[in-house]
């Protein structure tokens, strides 16, 4: 046994790449070309492989080291080669495979010894096929390496351009002798990359012993049942830790470019839980992301969070373990009936339920005196009838326009909250929750500042409309930056509406009623519009809620303050 110091290739004009991932441990057993670890410059990842075979005895560097062409990153212990020609010497492995055919078919053991000269293997090289217009292509992936037996077509190692990625594949079917490149290097089509031994035909004489290797074949699988891949499934399955991009993965590495597994690693998951979508299972970039998507919305759990959560844990959402949710034979206590959720409940259930567990909710209400504004309405609707207008003024009108001057005097308000940047927006695009038979829905008033009372009447009646019929299109319910729902028409004196992500607030209007209101010599009747307004607390404050509903108020106690 002896020694070997593993360095870095030539890594091209790159001076101390970072170290940005491990992929071994001492005491693995390494492979010719294996990745052991991957670094980064400014303009690209790549994995550096280990140019010899054998046991890792000492890993020199770790995660964010900086290392140069000629660093020695590992030191391996390999098989003394001098043993070698012994080995290949002696005919006892020879000898072995005629008895092991012996059981089967003692007859054709001396014809399978003539034909293996018959059988002259020749030298292929392996050159870039036509891979379009592209130059100085670069490999970022190989796929085999010397010595592995592979398949015609089989994809031997991946290139990428700055438009796609590709796999060139086998020329024929044979055993790899020689590789010369390596990740990183630049190709073109009709380079020479490698050769690879190719059997040749085999002449008839021979069909008899090529007909008895089935047979021989139908024997071995029961010896070499595969049960074995099974293991480290059941193993991961049984204690599966957090997942952690600093401690090397077991078994083999996911099949996804440095790029790919550079993008997980920053956002913390785990590929070998991610199921490729890309030619031959490979996993792509869009997979990681549908996957991260998956987990947060709590329909996927990664193998940490199943093990780290309790037997009675029924999911995982935002990172909040819950319990299972009970189990209950109901029909034993009396008749039921079941019915599906409409897709409208599931769709907005599921939103809703995100944003309540997501958004740190508070709430604060208020009292509206819309004495004044409700009598202006009522008369507006009885000039309309007399003009033989079919539009129709509700409350709901005036208070969107009110919101619409609220929200320029607060514009925190009209804001969105991306990572830990607000962003502030300059339109004023008022959504409002409709009622209809299949459950709520929110169509968004585009431009509301724009527009005057009655142009925004008819425009909530038009999109009411075509929420109850089932006819919103997606660009009717996007955009929004400030919800309002009102329950007025039905009752209630006050509730709390849940934020409508990404969005920062919402307002809820309940059922205005006549109450005394001491005007400093009596009490007078006063209609009064309770306003429930549910915040972001993380973007807003409590005394900026107070002074937005305090203003509110005062704009639909007397409307011309909307003129200032």
């Amino acid at each position: 046994m002896a020694l070997t110091e593993i360095k870095v290739p030539d890594i091209g004009d790159f001076d101390s790449v970072g170290v940005i991932e491990v992929l071994v441990n001492v005491g693995d057993t390494i492979k010719v070309e294996q990745s052991l670890i991957t670094v980064e410059s400014d303009k690209a990842s790549m994995e550096i492989p280990s140019s010899h075979a054998g046991v890792l005895k000492e890993l020199k560097v770790k995660l964010g080291d900086k290392v140069a062409q000629g660093a020695v990153i590992a030191v391996i212990e390999t098989a003394d080669v001098a043993s070698a020609p012994a080995a290949a010497a002696a005919p006892a492995p020879a000898a072995a495979a005629p008895v092991a055919v012996q059981n089967v078919a003692p007859a054709p053991a001396a014809p399978v010894q003539a034909a293996t000269p018959a059988a002259a293997p020749s030298s292929v090289n392996i050159a870039i096929p036509d891979i379009g217009d592209f130059k100085d292509v670069a490999v970022i992936e190989l796929l085999v390496k010397v010595g592995d037996t592979v398949t015609a077509e089989q994809s031997l190692f991946t290139v990428e351009s700055d438009k796609a990625s590709m796999e060139i594949p086998s020329p024929a079917a044979g055993t790899i002798t020689a590789l010369t490149l390596k990740i990183g290097d630049k190709v073109n089509v009709g380079d020479v990359v490698g050769a690879m031994s190719v059997q040749g035909a085999a002449p008839a004489a021979v069909a008899a012993p090529a007909a008895a290797a089935p047979v021989a074949a139908q024997n071995t699988p029961p010896v070499v049942a595969a049960p074995a891949p099974a293991a480290p499934a059941a193993v991961a399955a049984v204690a599966a830790p957090a997942h952690n991009p600093t401690v090397v993965p077991t078994g083999a590495l996911p099949h996804a470019s440095p790029s790919v597994r550079k993008f997980a690693r920053e956002l913390g998951v785990p590929l070998a839980e991610v199921k490729g979508s890309g030619q031959k299972g490979r996993i792509t970039q869009e997979d990681v992301m549908g996957f991260t998507k998956s987990v947060m919305a709590g329909a996927v759990q990664t193998l940490a969070q199943q093990a780290a959560a309790p037997k009675s844990s029924g999911g995982n959402v935002g990172g909040l373990e819950v319990l299972a949710w009970p189990k209950v034979d109901f029909a034993k206590f009396g008749p039921v009936e079941r019915k599906d959720l409409s897709r409208i409940k599931k769709i907005s259930g599921a939103n809703l339920h995100r944003n309540w567990v997501m958004i740190p909710h508070v709430t604060n209400n208020d009292l509206a005196d819309i004495t004044d504004l409700e009598a202006f309405r009522v008369s507006t609707n009885a000039e309309q009838a007399k003009a033989k207008s079919d539009v129709k003024v509700t409350m709901l009108a005036f208070v969107i326009k009110a919101v619409v001057a609220a929200l320029k005097k607060f514009p925190e308000f009209n804001a969105s909250l991306d990572g830990d940047t607000l962003v502030y927006k300059q339109y004023f695009n008022i959504g409002f929750a409709a009622d209809t038979p299949n459950g709520l829905v929110v169509p968004v008033l585009k431009d509301a500042d724009k527009k005057g009372i009655m142009q925004i009447s008819q425009e909530m009646g038009e999109l009411a409309k075509k929420a109850r019929d089932g006819k919103l299109g997606a660009a009717d319910m996007q955009g929004g930056c400030f919800s309002i729902s009102s329950l007025g028409g039905i009752g209630g004196t006050d509730f709390t509406p849940i934020v409508n992500a990404p969005e920062v607030a919402i307002l809820g209007l309940s059922k205005s009623s006549i109450q005394p209101v001491w005007d400093g010599k009596a009490f007078q009747p006063r209609l009064m519009l309770p306003l429930s307004l549910s915040y972001d607390h993380r973007v807003i404050d409590g005394a900026a809620a107070a002074r937005f509903n305090a203003y509110l108020g005062a704009v639909l106690a007397d409307y011309r303050r909307i003129l200032l």
